[in-house]
């Protein structure tokens, strides 16, 4: 058996009609709370798993595996999904699948960029807050450990520095 042949067999994880009629649903109920003027339904169960389903399965791609706030990533990509789930139209698209990946991607990358300004807001705290002060305290065995700490931070906050005068 070819691997073509054997790719369609093998059934995805989010069925891409089956998430369009679902959508294309969810779209006709809003539509009509809209006309009565009553709040939107809640998002089926449904469509509530394929986010999460699309958002996990994403989170394991090699770009993004190794993160420790992997679990924060996939809680902003199924937010966001449910945010902008109202700008899906079905009639520019019959690809909701491709719609949210996308929409879940992005949320992943503006995590990550948080994360990273987050890291480096910490680094220069620990370096302008007197680091030495804060190793003379250790005592025994991990006063060994002194020299080597400060210059990790020491190095990581030049690090963080040389990445912001090349971002300007």
């Amino acid at each position: 058996m070819s691997e073509k042949q054997k790719a369609k067999e093998k059934p995805h994880y989010v069925d891409n009609k089956r998430f369009l009629q679902a959508m294309i649903e969810w779209r006709l109920k809003c539509q009509k709370a809209d006309e009565k003027k009553r709040k939107h339904p809640a998002v089926t169960n449904y469509i509530g798993e394929c986010f999460l389903k699309i958002a996990n399965h994403l989170s394991y791609r090699p770009n993004f595996i190794n993160y420790t706030y992997r679990d924060d990533m996939i809680s902003d990509g199924i937010e966001n999904c449910l945010q902008y789930m109202r700008n899906f139209n079905p009639e520019k698209s019959n690809n909701p699948f491709a719609y949210f990946t996308q929409i879940i991607y992005y949320a992943f990358i503006r995590r990550i960029q948080k994360e990273k300004k987050q890291q480096d807001v910490k680094a220069k705290l620990i370096a302008n807050s007197g680091t030495e002060m804060m190793m003379d305290s250790l005592v025994g065995d991990d006063a060994q450990y002194k020299n080597q700490m400060l210059e990790f931070l020491q190095k990581n906050v030049k690090e963080s520095d040389k990445k912001e005068i090349k971002k300007k």
